[in-house]
């Protein structure tokens, strides 16, 4: 039987978490939940086994990435960018196309700015992009929804923390199921 192509799969998917960084999470709007399925999101990951990377925007100004994120990515670095896209953080964009990573599964601040404009970057790179609508934010609702419709009507798919991480088990009754039902209740 056919599946759709856009499904999440383990071969080629890779989590990238946009600038998650301590001085600025106080301003945005409903940055608790941010962190709480960005958390999820990195858990599940790890379980998978899957590619991890994290930015961090000019860390000099902004601080490094919140603590919360940094004790769940311990033994990764952080990809250090001054460009507002993720386009712009050294490699990366090469590094993901080296590895064959085509599903890009997206997080992170601000969504109007360095959420945006890496997803419209990584769409026109002929990555598929998977937002987590619930893992994103701005300081403005009215950014965060004027972004999460822009992003949705130029080729991202817009989803949830839990739909992303179901798509890639596939299957219930496995030991890495079990895992991450523990994780997203």
């Amino acid at each position: 039987m056919k599946r759709n192509p856009i499904i999440l799969k383990k071969e080629t998917t890779a989590l990238l978490i946009i600038d998650l960084q301590e001085r600025i999470l106080p301003v945005i709007k409903n940055y608790e939940m941010v962190l709480e399925n960005t958390i999820k999101l990195i858990k599940g990951f790890k379980i998978l086994q899957l590619p991890i990377y994290f930015t961090e925007q000019y860390p000099k100004g902004l601080g490094p990435t919140s603590k919360k994120v940094l004790d769940e990515l311990e033994g990764y670095s952080a990809i250090q960018k001054m460009s507002f896209s993720c386009s712009g953080a050294e490699d990366l964009f090469d590094e993901l196309h080296k590895k064959k990573l085509s599903q890009i599964v997206v997080c992170g601040v601000e969504s109007h700015v360095c959420v945006q404009q890496t997803v419209l970057d990584l769409i026109a790179n002929n990555f598929q992009v998977n937002l987590a609508a619930d893992a994103v934010s701005s300081r403005k609702e009215i950014d965060y929804t004027t972004a999460l419709q822009r992003m949705l009507t130029l080729g991202a798919e817009i989803t949830t923390t839990e739909s992303i991480l179901f798509e890639l088990l596939e299957v219930c009754g496995t030991p890495e199921f079990k895992e991450v039902s523990k994780i997203v209740k």
